[in-house]
């Protein structure tokens, strides 16, 4: 899953695009790589980001969906959104999933708009928002409170008639570098769900900061990282760098 942001303001200077030129220039990119979907996301989810309203969110994003959904229809394109009004405008523009980082915390209407939609939906684990979550790093168990929480939710969404879910434990969101990698290490256990995992390390602090090096210098880690998350079961693996991660992915079904 290639990740493609909207905004100018995401950690990764490398995947901002912010108009419908760089955002398809770079979708024929990541799907000739080899990507299988495209993550577009309008509203920035780093640490401490600025909120931005569902109107704006929703004028960067359906013009570069249908751009996208016009020039490459075989994409399957990813929304990233917490809102249900922008998750249902950009599922009309053309879009296909939608990628909650909030499980629909930060909307009440989400859950009820995915299962009119009837649209696969990504479940996320966050806590608070993306501009207090920092400070909602606390876990006495945090692989046990991440399962709980991902078994409640989905009961939830199938009691709606959503039962096309995928989980992601939110690396690096209201998660400390310690949770993260002790989420990591149980990353199998999660298979208890019979739901497929996503994971979404690209380039992140836990990888950065550990290693001591930025962002722009973390491909490696990353890779390194991704290559884990596929020997412990994951079955899509959210990045910025497309032909580094598939390469990843072909090396591992090498090895059976």
């Amino acid at each position: 899953m290639g990740i493609i942001n909207l905004t100018p303001d995401s950690f990764y200077a490398g995947s901002r695009k912010p108009g419908i030129d760089e955002a398809l220039q770079q979708a024929g990119k990541m799907l000739a790589e080899g990507a299988m979907f495209l993550d577009l996301g309008a509203c920035s989810s780093r640490p401490g980001a600025e909120d931005i309203s569902a109107q704006e969110e929703t004028d960067r994003l359906v013009p570069v969906v249908e751009a996208i959904a016009d020039n490459f229809p075989e994409a399957i394109l990813s929304i990233d959104t917490f809102r249900s009004k922008v998750a249902e405008a950009a599922i009309k523009a053309g879009g296909h999933i939608i990628n909650d980082i909030s499980g629909g915390q930060l909307d009440t209407d989400m859950f009820a708009t995915i299962a009119r939609l009837q649209a696969p939906y990504i479940l996320m684990h966050m806590k608070g928002t993306p501009q207090n979550m920092v400070q909602q790093a606390h876990y006495e168990d945090v692989f046990g409170e991440v399962f709980d929480y991902f078994a409640d939710k989905y009961h939830q969404l199938k009691q709606l008639g959503v039962h096309d879910v995928i989980i992601d434990p939110g690396f690096g969101f209201a998660k400390k570098a310690g949770h993260s990698y002790a989420l990591m290490s149980r990353l199998q256990d999660f298979d208890m769900l019979k739901l497929p995992v996503l994971v979404g390390v690209s380039r992140k602090t836990m990888i950065y900061k550990t290693l001591g090096v930025t962002a722009d210098e973390a491909l490696n880690g990353t890779t390194v990282l991704n290559t884990i998350a596929l020997m412990k079961g994951a079955n899509i693996l959210r990045v910025h760098d497309v032909k580094e991660a598939v390469e990843a992915v072909k090396l591992r079904e090498m090895c059976g």
